[in-house]
């Protein structure tokens, strides 16, 4: 029978500031509309209000794409805000020690916004039969974030395992087979989600994008983008050098005197200093 000092021992994750920041505001903002809507007979339209819909988006609405993350089903169950905090609190401790609270919180912010950008913008391509097939009227939660974290997380760890609420030990390149696979999965059932099938997708795409090492894809493709300007900024500039140069008033008079005159002229007939 093992001592406890020989039992191996599993560590809760210690979020960072911003971290605990998102959790309790993501918490707050849950019980704050489970509470009015509830118990205080607040209506619904008010927490519709900060849900996506590409109609009212379309009408100018667009703060929409950014606060639907942060919205999560205020009745009839508590699942949905618990894997939201839960996600966040088991994988994302680790990106927000190694990026920093201003890159991590950038980070999440962005990555809401992608995924649900890329879900409005198909759902305005598609044919509305399709679309309906793929988000409700509304759409909301916290799920392409948590997406985009995982995909983060397996990118900025290769090789490392991580275990899912404290059981499961997954790999880095299992954790991104899952979290595709799900998501491909959900999509061939057509099974509707309240944050939409689509929407994860954006999230995983905004993982790698902004998450896939230091700097990221998108940083690089920003300096990349820089350098260019820089570039030709700098050829322009050479190029209106040598125009200047052409065109300067100044030229070299030929030295030298008339030997057969005592004047002091140049063959030019101009006098000489």
């Amino acid at each position: 029978m093992a001592h406890y000092s020989d039992a191996p021992m599993v560590s809760f994750p210690r979020p960072g500031p911003a971290l605990k920041g998102v959790l309790i505001a993501l918490f707050a903002i849950w019980l704050m509309f489970a509470v009015g809507i509830n118990w205080a007979s607040v209506p619904g339209e008010l927490f519709l209000l900060f849900c996506g819909n590409e109609q009212r988006i379309l009408q100018g609405e667009v703060w929409r794409l950014f606060t639907a993350p942060l919205m999560h089903q205020p009745s009839g169950t508590i699942g949905h805000i618990l894997m939201a905090l839960l996600g966040l609190y088991f994988l994302a401790p680790a990106l927000e020690r190694e990026w920093g609270s201003r890159r991590f919180l950038r980070f999440l912010l962005l990555s809401g916004f992608i995924g649900y950008a890329v879900q409005f913008l198909l759902l305005l391509v598609l044919p509305a039969g399709v679309g309906a097939k793929l988000a409700d009227v509304y759409w909301y939660g916290s799920l392409p974030v948590i997406d985009a974290v995982a995909i983060a997380w397996a990118l900025n760890n290769r090789g490392n395992v991580v275990r899912l609420f404290l059981v499961l030990p997954v790999s880095s390149t299992g954790l991104i087979l899952f979290v595709v696979g799900a998501n491909v999965m959900y999509l061939i059932a057509l099974q509707q989600r309240l944050e939409g099938i689509i929407s994860p997708f954006g999230g995983m795409f905004a993982g790698w994008l902004l998450g896939a090492g230091t700097p990221s894809p998108a940083r690089k493709a920003w300096l990349k983008l820089q350098l260019a300007r820089l570039d030709a900024e700098a050829k322009r500039e050479a190029r209106a050098r040598r125009q200047r140069a052409k065109s300067g008033h100044l030229r070299v008079i030929e030295g030298g005197r008339d030997e057969k005159s005592d004047t002091k002229r140049g063959p030019d007939g101009r006098w000489l200093n």
